[in-house]
């Protein structure tokens, strides 16, 4: 029989409006990053010899979208959509259904996962729920027998059957990420990517493990815990378990990436740090193969064993959430650490030489005040590290925050509309506007940004004029849009 032919694409933005950044999924594109969580769902449908499958990213490309799709002979149009591209990506679709009616467009991640009434918009459109990969491929593995509507008994999945909506019950999430193949990388051609925190050039991001088990009441670490978590929750009112892969398996992937020549990794595990003999293991490879990396941790991961790994094996940053500074905060929005945590952190991180990225979540609760805000802006400037990043908190639907910011009525907008948290907030508290927040997370940018000793500190990092341009062309975006 002959192959079936499915399409990983990103649609080009409406006129007018920035692309959404589908892995973290809360904010618009500052730099290019590959979907490593795409990737990997591509990468598990190509093991299959019944498929043939492509990619295409319109958002950088710039061949015409209605001319690809008319003249592409795809059966399936796959778009990992997130609540910021959920309008854009719907348009997409209207565009595909009327030049190609024929062909199925399949959308995974959390804007489907969460909106399904809302994405269900034609009858050749199905959702994939929730963690995706195995879903998939089930499903397309049946379309592929030929018996006429088996796939409509794949686990995990939405869709219409005579006008109405019919959710399949959720599918098994899975417990060995080893199971699953390395990224299909090769789908990107030779486009190039950066990361401005790691500078170094060709970067491409990896992923050890799945989830946080932590309690944050507001977190959407990325777009696929998001989803993993929006589906699991339904049905079990709680967060689903963190799945990993091994050591060895992702030393196998590190040693691939560095053959093909990849200088820079970014970890986008939710936490990359559990405990220290995992990191010595994933530490020793990374020594070993001479990559600079980075990732994202917990203060209360960092011990000294810990902070020694990471300083004597090439790593770049470190990204902390932090979000405040006030105890009383932090306990409220269930952040499970402390200033103290906090502060020795750092430290230990210094202390070996570890560059340190801080990110401040304005407006996580009611008990904040501008200044309590002045305070944590204040002590996150004092403390030098190498990088701070504020954003405004967010009521994503799925969250504990979410259903506390309805009860109390701080949604301005009545409901949760999706809004890019590096620049705007629809949450507002009786003693901290919405504008103030805005007004305070526009001025923490400005004066940290811009200030002598930031500027001095990142020239320095700089290996050509190319990545100087990037990173002011990203910052250009973070401050004006």
């Amino acid at each position: 029989m002959e192959k079936l032919k499915i399409t990983f694409l990103i649609p080009p933005p409406l006129k007018g409006q920035r692309p959404a950044e589908r892995s973290s999924g809360c904010t618009h594109v500052v730099y290019p990053t590959p979907n490593i969580y795409e990737l990997t769902t591509a990468a598990y449908i190509e093991a299959s010899d019944h498929f043939e499958v492509a990619y295409h990213d319109f958002t950088y490309e710039k061949d015409d979208f209605c001319q690809f799709i008319r003249n592409d002979d795809s059966d399936f149009y796959s778009i990992w959509t997130v609540n910021l591209s959920v309008e854009n990506d719907i348009h997409a679709i209207e565009t595909i259904h009327s030049l190609r009616p024929e062909a199925y467009c399949l959308l995974l991640g959390p804007g489907p996962t969460y909106y399904i009434n809302k994405c269900l918009c034609h009858d050749r459109v199905i959702i994939v729920r929730g963690e995706p990969d195995l879903a998939l491929r089930e499903l397309l593995e049946a379309f592929y027998s030929g018996e006429k509507d088996s796939w409509q008994a794949t686990d995990g999945i939405s869709f219409l059957r005579g006008g109405d909506v019919v959710n399949n019950r959720p599918h098994a999430l899975i417990k060995d990420l080893d199971i699953l193949p390395f990224p299909a990388r090769h789908l990107l051609g030779d486009r190039r990517y950066h990361n401005p925190k790691l500078k170094l050039t060709p970067y491409t991001p990896v992923l050890t493990s799945r989830q946080c088990p932590f309690k944050c009441i507001y977190c959407v670490p990325s777009s696929l815990t998001f989803a993993r978590e929006i589906e699991y929750r339904r049905d079990n009112g709680r967060k689903p378990p963190v799945s990993f892969r091994s050591v060895e398996n992702v030393t196998r992937e590190l040693e691939q990436l560095a053959a093909e020549g990849y200088k820079a990794i970014g970890f986008m595990d939710d936490n990359f740090l559990w405990g220290e003999g995992r990191t010595r293991g994933l530490t020793d490879a990374l020594r070993r193969l001479h990559l600079a990396w980075g990732c994202q941790a917990r203060v209360d991961e960092i011990t000294e064993p810990v902070a020694e790994m990471l300083g004597n094996s090439g790593c770049r940053y470190v990204d902390l959430g932090v979000e405040s500074f006030d105890d009383k905060i932090l306990r409220y929005i269930k952040k499970g650490i402390t200033r103290e945590q906090i502060y020795k952190a750092i430290g230990l991180l210094k202390k070996y030489n570890v560059p340190v990225k801080l990110n401040i979540l304005i407006g996580t609760s009611p008990l904040e005040t501008r200044e309590k805000l002045r305070d944590t802006i204040r002590r996150a400037r004092q403390l030098k590290v190498d990088q701070i990043m504020f954003n405004i908190v967010s009521p994503f639907p799925g969250t504990e925050f979410y259903k506390l910011a309805r009860q109390n009525g701080w949604i301005t907008t009545g409901d949760y509309v999706p809004t890019d948290v590096q620049r705007s907030s629809i949450v507002s508290y009786p003693n901290l506007s919405a504008r103030e927040m805005e007004r305070i997370l526009f001025y923490a940018n400005l004066r940290y940004f811009l200030s002598p000793s930031f500027v001095f500190s990142q020239l320095r990092r700089f290996h050509s004029s190319g990545e100087f341009f990037s990173a002011l062309r990203a910052l250009k975006i973070k401050l004006f849009g």
